[in-house]
């Protein structure tokens, strides 16, 4: 019988500990997820400029090619390293859209859930705890 009763309250101060877990974490996520948020608007402001900055590349390697003489070349040359930096940006947009979708959007839809899944689990076992202790006891 006591030994019943020590792995109830083993059990239960096991429960406690998870659901106690699971409620300190909440601002180390929120955080992660302000953060990532952050992070993800930086990169779009990024992508603008390196937009911006490539095409304008794009306008001197335009006008090079055209030209006469020796500056093709340079700018047959400006012409491949410019689609080399847009398969960057490409990748680095990708980069941006799975951050967000993939991961930020999930996590802060979620938050909220966990903080209510854990409330209820924490009200319930709290109910459900002196009746728990009572059936241990009770066998």
């Amino acid at each position: 019988m006591e030994s019943v009763e020590k792995e109830c309250g083993a059990l239960g101060g096991l429960f406690q500990a998870i659901v106690n877990d699971m409620k300190s974490s909440y601002p180390v996520w929120e955080d992660f997820s302000a953060k990532a948020t952050k992070l993800h608007s930086q990169l779009r402001t990024t992508i603008l400029a390196a937009v911006a900055f490539l095409d304008a590349f794009q306008k001197v390697a335009d006008m090079a090619t055209s030209s006469r003489g020796a500056t093709r070349d340079i700018g047959s040359a400006l012409t491949r390293m410019c689609m080399r930096h847009r398969s960057i940006e490409t990748k680095l947009r990708h980069l941006t859209n799975a951050l967000m979708e993939g991961m930020v959007t999930p996590l802060q839809d979620r938050i909220e859930e966990w903080k209510k899944t854990a409330n209820q689990l924490d009200k319930d076992h709290a109910k459900g705890n002196f009746f728990f202790f009572f059936f241990c006891i009770n066998q």
